[in-house]
């Protein structure tokens, strides 16, 4: 089975043909930096670096671009709010945007385009809709009109024209000539950054912003266009609208994830119930983090709770487990052998991580059970299969990626640990069980776990 993603366009799985053939490109709608991001922000760069990832593992060469919103209204009153200058402001919230995707192991984009330094390919964009009479300019502002293309606009969001509510993305309504027309350029106002263009000075207007970066790094027609659930309209449809009007054939296949919500409602700054990345890496580890918002369908909706995130957690430390023990065992894994075929038909089929970590929940089941039998062989292939498969997920714990901050000092507790374990021992071959007990209680209360195997004890450091 190849690869088949649901389209949100067409309400349909279909197989994944590229434009190019063993190339495959990507435009994940990035963060709109007016703060800084909590895990529902950080669930769609999560779902989305594992599509790459699949991709890439798949053999193509796959081009990721994840754009910067780095000015629009929301920018602007934070700047206003703060006394701050509104790159101030984008700055900062982009750098920690930047440092959550890293921490929760999501690839580096290939390009990573800001608002902000398009503007000429912003200007090209709307003089192309203006020449083809999908767009007006109109005191300052620039509108694309909504009535010109009404055969083809709501055709993402399954709406009729005559259905939609206002744009309401302007002071002032009687400037459009439909109050649906959603603003391209939005002149100058007293106080607000502004750059020059043939209808006066101004500023982008969200949906523009989008169409001009992904025309200029992945072409007029590119393959994947992705995004929270929330942006489908009116942002998405209205890049679709702008793009094809100017005669660009835009992407074959528009993939959305979906919310993850506390209490039935979706996760927002405005809800006031945000939990933000360095809260919650205090809570679990990072990579446990990915694995909570890995396991899900992209495109399923999650009810957080502190205890599914501790399950999560859990569920991925048994897994680390097998892979710790039996690295102590097997020191060489063929990165060259083979996904199991359940693995493989999971991705195919739409991304289904919850079905391919079933697998690599099962391989691990054998695996503990040949580490039990001292099966060597199949210790080292059931290795390879489940760290094969966490590397397809970036969930590897061998990866250097889950290297703490403090990897420098594992020389010196490694050493701490040891002489802890050899009193341990002493006190155990004197008879001791009390003294031997309460080293091991003291290092349980350290977050040093002992473990006694037919091999000696082992230890692990845990949060």
């Amino acid at each position: 089975m190849s690869l088949h993603l649901y389209d949100t366009s067409t309400r349909a799985i279909r197989e994944f043909v590229p434009v190019e053939a063993g190339r495959a490109s990507i435009y994940l709608c990035g963060a709109t930096v007016q703060a800084p991001p909590h895990i529902g922000h950080i669930r769609s760069g999560v779902n989305f670096d594992v599509l790459r990832r699949w991709l890439t593992r798949s053999g193509y060469d796959v081009t990721f671009c994840r754009n910067v919103t780095d000015i629009d209204d929301k920018i602007i009153r934070v700047s206003a709010e703060e006394g701050v200058p509104w790159f101030v402001v984008a700055e900062r919230n982009q750098r920690a945007f930047t440092w959550a995707y890293d921490t929760l192991g999501c690839l580096p984009p290939t390009a990573e385009p800001r608002a902000t330094g398009h503007v000429p390919e912003m200007i090209t964009l709307m003089e192309r809709l203006i020449a083809a009479g999908h767009a007006y300019a109109s005191g300052g502002d620039v509108y694309f009109d909504v009535r010109s293309y009404a055969d083809r606009y709501g055709s993402l969001s399954n709406q009729k024209v005559e259905n939609m509510r206002p744009a309401a993305d302007t002071d002032d309504e009687s400037c459009k000539r439909d109050p649906r027309d959603f603003a391209l350029w939005k002149g100058a106002k007293p106080g607000e950054p502004t750059w020059p263009t043939p209808w006066g000075p101004g500023r982008p207007g969200w949906h523009l912003e989008c169409s001009a970066m992904v025309t200029k790094y992945l072409g007029p027609t590119f393959d994947i266009h992705g995004g929270g659930l929330d942006l489908i309209f009116p942002h998405h449809e209205n890049e679709i609208a702008q793009s094809q009007a100017a005669g660009d054939g835009f992407a074959r296949y528009w993939l959305h994830n979906g919310m993850l919500k506390i209490g039935a409602e979706k996760m927002s700054k405005s809800l006031g119930n945000s939990l933000l990345i360095p809260e919650m890496v205090q809570k679990v580890r990072p990579v446990e983090l990915r694995y909570y918002l890995a396991v899900p369908h992209y495109r399923s909706s999650i009810e957080y709770s502190e205890e599914a995130l501790q399950e999560a957690a859990a569920a991925y430390q048994r897994i680390e487990g097998f892979v710790t023990r039996a690295a102590e065992v097997i020191h060489d894994v063929d990165a060259d052998a083979p996904l199991p075929q359940a693995f493989v038909d999971a991705l195919n089929d739409d991304l289904g991580t919850p079905q391919a970590l079933a697998v690599v929940h099962e391989v691990v089941r054998e695996g503990n059970v040949a580490l039990a039998h001292g099966d060597k062989e199949a210790v080292a292939r059931l290795l390879a299969e489940t760290q094969n498969m966490l590397d397809v997920l970036g969930l590897d714990p061998r990866s250097p990626q889950w290297r703490t901050a403090g990897s420098d000092l594992k020389p010196v507790v490694d050493a701490l640990v040891a002489v802890a374990l050899e009193q341990r021992k002493a006190a155990r071959d004197r008879r001791d069980y009390a003294a031997a007990d309460a080293i091991r209680d003291q290092l349980t209360a350290a977050g040093i776990t002992v473990e006694d195997t037919p091999h000696g004890p082992r230890w692990e450091l845990k949060r």
